[in-house]
């Protein structure tokens, strides 16, 4: 397939971009810079500014656009861009797709387990409904721009919780550990929802060749607490885990992205991608976490 990436430069996209590439698919990457070869197309979503014959010549977009939610601390400022960058991005490309003369068949979207908000004690599967919080209500518009591709357009959107791999929440949490800082965050017992970096990227392209659209949860097929994912860190890296930060005080110094990020219990099930027949290489976190540090890039 000839596929269209958005954010192909970023952890989920570089990646992404090496396992299609792999998988014997032609891959255009979309820059926000002058287009130097057939294999990239200019854009400034931003400006909602994109060539819209480039999706006359492809056959699926993957939209993986969208400021890191791992940048802390979430300023007024910062919250907008986090917003903005991923609904107007997604919005530019479901228009562009709408002026092609022909849509490409297949449009997968990023969007995020924060759908669900803050649900301690449940289990929550694709038909869960939409949560509360500002997460929350950024992926709802998330998805509505998805949602605006053409009706041709088979659209999937795919939320994915925290991805264990050399880059974001990840590596931040590797870094603290590293550093002997690693600390129970408020009670731990908190589910964190989590995908390695191999399975996010096998689960993307198994998803150009599915019929499944609408959303589909990016998880492990295995809860684990926040608790369960530091010591597991801690342990393998020979590092301690003896603090533990009261939720007070991470609210006082993170804001919302305390409650959203860190303090958030989503007990996810990818209930439909199971369903469709994947298979999971890393079926525990501390599996995923092995994958991880095992890596030449932890090695170097």
């Amino acid at each position: 397939m000839h596929v269209l990436v958005a954010g192909a430069s970023g952890f989920i996209g570089t990646a992404l971009v090496e396992r299609l590439t792999a998988d014997g698919h032609e891959v255009v990457r979309l820059v926000r810079r002058r287009a130097q070869g057939p294999d990239e197309a200019a854009w400034s979503p931003g400006a909602g500014i994109i060539d819209f014959t480039v999706m006359d010549r492809v056959d699926a977009v993957v939209n993986l656009s969208g400021a890191p939610l791992a940048r802390l601390p979430w300023t007024k400022t910062y919250r907008g861009e986090i917003n903005d960058s991923r609904v107007t991005a997604t919005r530019t490309l479901a228009d562009a797709m709408r002026k092609a003369r022909r849509p490409p068949a297949v449009f997968l979207s990023a969007s995020a387990v924060g759908f669900y908000g803050d649900r301690p004690g449940e289990l929550l599967t694709e038909f869960s409904s939409a949560g509360s919080g500002f997460l929350a209500e950024v992926v709802a518009r998330w998805e509505a721009a998805a949602a605006l591709a053409p009706d041709d357009t088979r659209t999937a959107v795919f939320r994915t919780g925290i991805v264990v791999g050399h880059g974001g929440a990840m590596q931040r949490v590797g870094t603290l550990t590293r550093f002997g800082l690693s600390s129970r965050l408020g009670t731990g017992g908190q589910h964190w929802p989590w995908i390695s970096v191999h399975d996010e990227v096998s689960a993307i392209a198994h998803l150009l060749t599915s019929k499944l659209s609408g959303p589909v949860n990016l998880a492990g097929p295995t809860p684990a607490t926040a608790d369960r994912v530091m010591t597991a860190m801690a342990e393998r890296m020979h590092r301690p885990y003896t603090f533990a930060v009261p939720e007070r005080m991470l609210e006082l110094a993170l804001g919302r992205a305390a409650d959203e990020l860190l303090l958030s219990s989503q007990k996810v099930r990818p209930q439909r991608l199971i369903d469709d027949g994947f298979r999971f290489e890393h079926v525990t976190v501390e599996a995923a976490l092995d994958a991880m540090l095992s890596a030449p890039r932890a090695r170097a």
